[in-house]
């Protein structure tokens, strides 16, 4: 039996670095000046222990472009390597300083040292022909000269090129790579990936970045004025936000963070992937939905743990139990911060409610453990636009009124007060209190309370004549005979090509409308879910609409209409009063529109005499 040691082929290694080491090549500036930083976090830790003498001086990292050269200088005064360590750390792949330093040095700061993978340095070949590395250690050791085009092969030697401590990256840019070499794409790369690193990142004569960024400052520290600035500071041109969450945790795993909750004034200004994920301060992703629950991407802000488990690009997330532990802490954060600012400012919370609401009903459909928090600082608002209810509320307000034959509360809601303006009224007479569900969310959010709200039902205002939106109720005694009820029921039965229409005479009372338009509330909710549903939902969208007409046989208008000898005007009169109920839910479209336009114009032409008007 024969064992052994698995080798790299070094051949090889190169090729594979330049092609597959970051699916993003843009990526090499942020490993190397992350590396660049790295070297002056470990000059400080060892100064602070006694291990570095003398005065460390103005400590930066340098990027300096020359394209007539074609070059990209990374420069800094950091802890430099003499030529044993040049040989560990570069010439072996993968061998990482940094881990190996936070090995020897546990304890102290080990989280500010940011590179951990150890082939960081080698995304210069992503973009180099040659790369040159000049340095000089703290310690008493000549500067080294090492360089390499991309082959196994490499020089290192001895050199006069650096008299001061620290790291020269020196990047001969390919022909492949010559966007590189532009002053604007340059920059733009260390403002996205360095802009809050630790140790000032001078491009030219500019600082880039903003090496004390709120979140690694302590909350006693700021004021409400701070957090807004470091808002603008992150998105320019965005409104002031509703308010923010500091996260601060150093067990069971490290998490630092401002969450920030913007304003959104019509549902369709939602943006997700504003949340930006660090790494000890350096940019890694803004897609960090396994990081932050799902319902909370609308957050924006940053957060910035070393506990988070990355691939060697720092791109991607990996399955780990931080991963679940950091996820659940944000939700608890966001729903304690929710109740917080609902018990203690709970006029502040209402008049943000229009912003808020989509984050808590989000949160509520998608996570229990939400859910069972945010039952208390969920609210209702009434139609009436002074008042707003929790659940609670709603119910001990409308128990008398409102609870059905089997018991349960019956919510009434309007998905459109303008609309629906005419039932909301009905409904009020009756003492009912309907509050408002009209958001891009709120469709779904009525189906999944039913399930998780017990004993609630949710009915829309316009689902049913006012009499019926609790329980059916026995309808009084129509003054119409037989034979005029067949009549009536005759004319009002419509052919229309888009709507199917079920009519129901009744004896209502003689001050309700004519002729009332609803749509049953699950037949509604079926269309409007396939509606939303994409091409799955098509065939039920396309569907004709299931309109209920119910004709009150009490109203003194049909006595007249009945009566009338002209019984074609008649019918267009009912066809007009059928015209104006579907009018108010909506219905009346296209060429049918058109026609009620003409016809009604065609009936004021008549005598006085004969005109009726009718209020539905």
């Amino acid at each position: 039996m024969q064992t052994g040691s698995i080798r790299v082929q070094t051949e090889n290694i190169f090729p594979i670095i330049k092609k597959f080491l970051y699916s993003d090549h843009e990526i090499f500036l942020r490993e190397l000046v992350s590396n660049a930083v790295d070297a002056t976090q470990k000059l400080k830790t060892l100064s602070s222990l006694g291990e570095a003498k003398g005065d460390l001086g103005e400590l930066k990292v340098t990027v300096t472009l020359d394209k007539e050269a074609g070059t990209i200088t990374i420069s800094d005064k950091g802890v430099g390597m003499t030529a044993e360590e040049v040989e560990k750390y570069i010439n072996q792949v993968a061998f990482s300083g940094a881990e190996e330093f936070v090995q020897k040095y546990k304890g102290q700061n080990e989280n500010t040292i940011i590179g951990k993978f150890g082939l960081g340095f080698y995304s210069a070949f992503m973009v180099s022909k040659k790369v040159e590395v000049i340095t000089k250690s703290f310690k008493d050791s000549p500067a080294m000269r090492w360089e390499c085009d991309g082959s196994p092969e490499y020089q290192l030697e001895e050199t006069n090129l650096r008299t001061e401590r620290g790291t020269d990256i020196v990047l001969y840019v390919d022909e492949e790579s010559k966007e590189f070499l532009e002053d604007e794409r340059l920059k733009g790369i260390l403002k996205r990936f360095c802009r809050f690193l630790p140790v000032a990142i001078f491009y030219g004569e500019e600082q880039i970045n903003n090496t004390q960024p709120l979140w690694v400052r302590k909350p006693s520290e700021l004021t409400a004025q701070d957090y807004q600035d470091f808002y603008k500071e992150l998105y320019p041109f965005s409104d002031a936000p509703l308010f923010w969450i500091h996260l601060n945790v150093d067990y069971p795993f490290n998490l630092t963070g401002i969450l920030y909750f913007p304003k959104i004034k019509q549902s369709y200004e939602i943006q997700k992937d504003k949340i930006q994920l660090y790494c000890n301060q350096v940019f890694v992703t803004d897609e960090v939905k396994d990081i932050v629950p799902e319902f909370l991407m609308l957050l924006h802000g940053v957060i910035d743990s070393p506990d988070i488990p990355l691939n060697v690009s720092r791109s991607y997330l990996q399955g780990d139990p931080n991963v679940k532990k950091i996820n659940a802490h944000i939700t608890k954060k966001v729903a304690d911060k929710l109740d917080e600012i609902f018990r203690n400012e709970r006029k502040e919370f209402e008049e943000k409610w229009e912003s808020l609401g989509l984050f808590v009903k989000y949160g509520m459909m998608t996570d229990d453990k939400f859910l069972d928090k945010a039952n208390k600082f969920h609210i209702l608002k009434a139609t009436d636009e002074a008042t707003f209810y929790t659940l609670e509320e709603y119910r001990n307000a409308t128990e008398v009124l409102q609870k059905n034959k089997e018991g349960k509360l019956v919510l009434l809601y309007t998905s459109n007060a303008v609309e629906q303006n005419t039932f909301i009224k009905g409904a009020a007479a009756k003492g009912y209190k309907v509050v408002e569900l009209g958001t891009m969310v709120d469709s779904a959010f009525i189906n999944h309370m039913e399930m998780k709200w017990e004993n609630v039902v949710f009915r829309r205002v316009d689902a049913d004549i006012a009499d019926n939106l609790i329980d059916k109720q026995d309808d009084l005694k129509s003054v119409l005979s037989e034979d005029e009820t067949k009549q009536l029921k005759e004319w009002f039965n419509l052919q229309l090509t888009d709507l199917h229409l079920n009519v129901e005479v009744k004896g209502l009372s003689v001050d309700a409308p004519p002729v009332i338009a609803t749509r049953p509330e699950m037949m509604r909710r079926m269309k409007d879910m396939a509606h939303m549903s994409g091409p799955m939902g098509s065939f039920y969208a396309q569907m004709p609409d299931e309109v209920e007409l119910t004709v009150n046989g009490n109203h003194p208008v049909y006595r007249t209409i009945l009566s009338a000898d002209n019984k074609e005007k008649g019918k267009e009169m009912v066809h007009n009063l059928a015209d104006l109920a579907l009018l108010s839910q909506g219905l009346l479209k296209g060429s049918q529109l058109t026609e009620f336009i003409n016809r009604s114009v065609t009936l004021m032409q008549g005598p006085a005499s004969s005109v009726l008007t009718a209020d539905v």
